[in-house]
């Protein structure tokens, strides 16, 4: 928040300055139509400056039908509205309080849907198989070397490793995901395409909680000691609050969000580091050969060590991290679907009498002249 506080804006008194979007420049005439393009593809709320002086109901397009939804400008100088053009990257927080709510509701939806069979044993069975698709299965081929294999290395004669593996998975995963959202948000070279990773992560977030609801899978820690599997995490006293306590869902092996968002991280940072580009986006300035390696290096880097992590730590089989990768693909390639979800914002914020904010993302970019 402090990070990508507007700078110059002040939430009670008079303003310094008055903040100008893209659609102040009186060389922008946007028709009707451009500007709900504009709205849609930026998630932002800067429109007509006509429409928002008369508050005209927002045109929002959805699924291909033209919605109006309430226009929150008149409600621009409320308490509220001044708290989230301050600090903007409150919206990313109540989207992400969102997500955990559903990741929440996983445990308790799963366990009412099996209560007859038993989540547990369902859980087990489900693990079993994913073990024995991967030995025995048409894809064997894919899969040379045991995930136990992998964990009987570390154990034996790499043990300091596996310890480092172990605090590894148990307090990088949220908070390192978290980072990187914040982190994003303000270094990225505009919030569109911030805006694309969040969403391709959202939805893969999505994606797997539907598969945690009718799919439960046990990790291979938690599976009989005849399958040779160590819980290594339990036995380093490597737990945290992010895996712990009976607001974590213990049964939700399949896919693996671990490896999911290391997978969408990683490819973020590719992206971002401009090896793979011809062209920058506008306001973005070209870095330096030691940024660009820096970046590639992370991107490569940081999926391959969540990889190692959650197979030698026995939390994760290969085919969680398979469908992870899956799921971000598709979610990345669908992720503007949520736009059908803009109409229901619109409604939210009128509730709350709060306008959204234009987002700070990239401003400090722009600022430090591309030193980044």
């Amino acid at each position: 928040m402090f990070m990508t506080r507007r700078r110059g804006y002040r939430i009670f008194g008079r303003q310094r300055r008055h903040y100008k979007s893209v659609l102040d420049d009186p060389s922008a005439n946007y028709s009707s139509q451009e500007l709900l393009t504009y709205d849609s593809e930026n998630e932002d709320d800067a429109q007509d400056p006509v429409a928002a002086a008369t508050h005209l109901p927002k045109q929002r397009n959805c699924c291909g039908v033209l919605v109006q939804t309430p226009n929150t400008s008149r409600f621009k100088s409320t308490v509220q509205s001044r708290i989230l053009q301050r600090f903007p990257f409150l919206i990313e927080m109540f989207y992400w309080v969102i997500n955990y709510a559903f990741y929440r509701m996983t445990s308790i939806t799963s366990q009412r849907i099996f209560a007859k069979t038993g989540i547990w044993n369902v859980a087990q069975a489900h693990g079993i198989a994913v073990l024995e698709t991967e030995q025995e299965g048409l894809l064997s081929f894919l899969f040379p070397v045991q995930e136990r294999t992998v964990q009987y290395w570390f154990m034996h004669g790499h043990q300091d490793a596996l310890t480092v593996l172990n605090k590894a998975y148990a307090l990088i995963h949220i908070p390192g995901t978290v980072g990187f959202i914040a982190w994003y948000y303000y270094i990225a070279p505009s919030h569109p395409t911030f805006a694309i990773a969040r969403r391709t992560m959202t939805l893969t977030n999505f994606l797997a909680f539907i598969t945690f609801v009718f799919y439960p899978c046990m990790p291979p820690r938690l599976l009989p000691a005849e399958y040779g599997f160590l819980d290594t995490v339990r036995h380093d006293d490597a737990q945290s609050v992010w895996m712990s306590g009976k607001y974590v869902n213990s049964l939700a092996a399949m896919p693996s969000m671990h490896f999911g968002y290391a997978f969408c991280i990683g490819c973020t940072l590719i992206y971002h580091s401009g090896v793979f580009r011809r062209t920058l986006e506008r306001g973005e300035f070209r870095k330096s050969t030691f940024w660009k390696v820096f970046y590639l290096l992370i991107g490569v880097g940081y999926p391959a060590m969540i990889l190692t992590t959650i197979v030698a730590t026995a939390n994760h089989y290969y085919l969680d991290a398979c469908v992870a990768t899956l799921y971000v693909l598709l979610s990345f390639v669908c992720n503007k679907i949520f736009y059908v979800f803009l109409p229901l914002e619109d409604w939210f914020l009128w509730l709350v009498r709060a306008e959204k904010p234009i987002p700070s993302t990239g401003e400090r970019f722009r600022e430090c002249s591309g030193r980044i």
